[in-house]
């Protein structure tokens, strides 16, 4: 069962979705049926880190809202993050373009860690709150999870991957994604948002169900 999935390492979201749909995964033991392919987008192409310039802060000038209303909106979030056995802290989280976390992503994917280049990027930067915008800090976590530093720094400090990160955020536009997470299972079943863990059972329920009865068909040579 190919999932891809449409996020960025910026996304609160994502990172909650992400935890739903492995308890899911792992509630019906299918973690072998399964293979996930992280795919590039971004929520703030337009961002323009500075020094000093925390998330909290960001959404405040952005937004035109209060740093009391960022702090009641971020509680939710947290909460949500907790009860998944996430750490959210946003009071230092450093705003990001993250568009060199997604080249990594792309040759992380390339030497087969990208499952685990993305859980990284997401943990360092709503727990640990690491400068995304730093390439020496990215080289670091490239090496944490097993790829070549110097390779990742070559990346990061030339024009590479760049093709991949936009075909996937052309490809988004042409499905119609508004918004992540964003999931597509088998290019056929989409689930928006981070849904409840209920939800993505039932959608791997019932793709892996109508995969079962492809199958016996074919073996039977019926035309199902």
């Amino acid at each position: 069962m190919q999932i891809e999935i449409w996020s960025d390492v910026v996304c609160p979201f994502c990172y909650i979705g992400k935890r739903h749909l492995e308890q899911a995964i792992a509630d019906l033991k299918m973690e072998d049926e399964v293979e996930i392919t992280w795919k590039s987008f971004q929520l703030d192409p337009s961002a323009q880190p500075r020094e000093g310039l925390t998330l909290k802060k960001y959404l405040s000038e952005s937004k035109g809202m209060s740093m009391d209303q960022v702090e009641q909106m971020t509680v939710g979030v947290i909460d949500r993050a907790a009860a998944v056995g996430l750490k959210f802290n946003f009071d230092e989280a450093i705003v990001a373009n993250t568009i060199d976390a997604h080249r990594l992503l792309h040759l992380a994917s390339e030497k087969g860690k990208q499952g685990e280049m993305k859980e990284r990027l997401l943990l360092a930067y709503f727990t640990e709150n690491k400068n995304l915008n730093d390439k020496e800090q990215l080289a670091d976590l490239a090496m944490e999870v097993g790829l070549d530093r110097n390779e990742a720094l070559r990346v990061l400090t030339t024009n590479a991957y760049a093709s991949e990160f936009r075909k996937d955020v052309q490809e988004a536009r042409q499905i119609g994604i508004q918004g992540v997470p964003f999931f597509v299972i088998n290019r056929k079943y989409a689930v928006s948002g981070a849904q409840p863990i209920d939800t993505f059972k039932q959608a791997l329920q019932q793709v892996n169900t109508e995969m079962q009865e492809d199958a016996s068909c074919a073996v039977d040579g019926q035309n199902c």
